[in-house]
């Protein structure tokens, strides 16, 4: 109904992988990090997940990539870190055994705090102690052509500082803006800047032809008292500029040959998820299917068959890019 073609899950739900047969809707799946060192241990186990969680629905279900662990370099389990590489390459040794590699992609997100520097964009660079477990993984995804998945949230930036960022250039509004003063190219807003910190953090690693996609952004609707800026006003205007900016089909100051993709972060308000308020608030619509935030779409129908749907829908993420709207679900 909302004409979303493209979403992602955090899992591999069975009951998320039937409802999506036959329907058009490109799907990407997720393993997650508890998964991720038995996979990256042992070839067999990734045989046995793919047997499991893609050939039983593959093609009727349109699964098109993927996504292992969500954010794993950068926090606090080095195993983790270690095990991420040889995880993603199992998986794609298990699908291009069952001669699926070429149609569904294998990929990881990461989130900020692979960033050495980001500001100004140019001056973007990754971390020094995490390249032993990043460039293994950049030098295959320049082999298979995949993207750098980067989870770009200037919802978060803001909210960690809120007394020096400008709230409307974290929210695309007319705003002063930043120069960058090695490149002199002009940013009005932290989204396209955030992008191109990633791209210059790539250049300087050495893989400058890497494409980089948002596998999650979004603005929170409510939060607790400590979370400036989390309101259905900005939320609304965060997800509606940023979706006017994407169906321009551009690129960014720094690779305007690049139309930017992105993942919205979410389709649904997670009502049960712990943490700080804002996690709680972060969908386009609400669990029950009503609107959370009004982008023109229209909730569900309240029919019986339709609402077991929606629920079971409960748990992604939609990705706008220039002429279709993506979006991930989460846990």
């Amino acid at each position: 109904m909302a004409r979303i073609k493209n979403v992602r899950i955090f899992d591999s739900d069975h009951t998320v992988l039937d409802a999506f047969r036959n329907s058009g809707l490109n799907l990407a799946i997720a393993i997650p990090n508890g998964l991720v060192k038995d996979i990256s241990a042992t070839p067999s186990k990734a045989m046995d997940w793919v047997n499991e969680n893609v050939r039983p629905y593959y093609p009727a279900t349109r699964i098109v990539a993927i996504i292992v662990g969500n954010e794993i370099l950068g926090g606090q389990d080095t195993g983790l870190a270690e095990a991420l590489f040889g995880a993603v390459v199992n998986i794609h040794d298990a699908l291009r055994a069952m001669r699926l590699s070429g149609r569904i992609e294998v990929n990881t997100p990461h989130s900020e705090a692979v960033f050495g520097t980001s500001y100004p964009p140019s001056a973007g660079t990754f971390r020094p102690d995490l390249m032993p477990y990043l460039k293994p993984l950049l030098d295959f995804f320049s082999k298979t052509g995949a993207p750098f998945y980067v989870n770009a949230y200037p919802f978060l930036a803001y909210m960690s500082d809120p007394e020096h960022i400008d709230v409307n250039y974290a929210l695309m509004k007319p705003n002063a803006g930043i120069l960058d003063q090695k490149t002199n190219l002009h940013y009005d807003n932290m989204f396209e800047a955030q992008i191109d910190a990633t791209y210059a953090a790539l250049e300087a690693a050495g893989y400058s032809d890497m494409e980089v996609r948002v596998s999650e952004t979004g603005w929170a609707s409510a939060g607790d008292a400590t979370e400036p800026g989390a309101t259905l006003e900005n939320a609304r205007t965060y997800n509606f500029n940023l979706r006017k900016r994407l169906f321009l089909r551009k690129g960014t100051p720094y690779r305007p040959k690049r139309v930017v993709k992105a993942f919205i972060f979410a389709l649904f308000n997670e009502d049960l998820k712990t943490g700080p308020g804002s996690e709680r608030h972060f969908g386009l619509f609400k669990p029950d299917g009503s609107v959370s935030l009004d982008l023109g779409f229209k909730g569900l129908t309240s029919s019986s068959s339709s609402i077991k749907g929606w629920k079971i829908l409960r748990y992604s993420a939609t990705l706008l890019s220039s002429t279709f709207i993506f979006l991930a679900l989460s846990t």
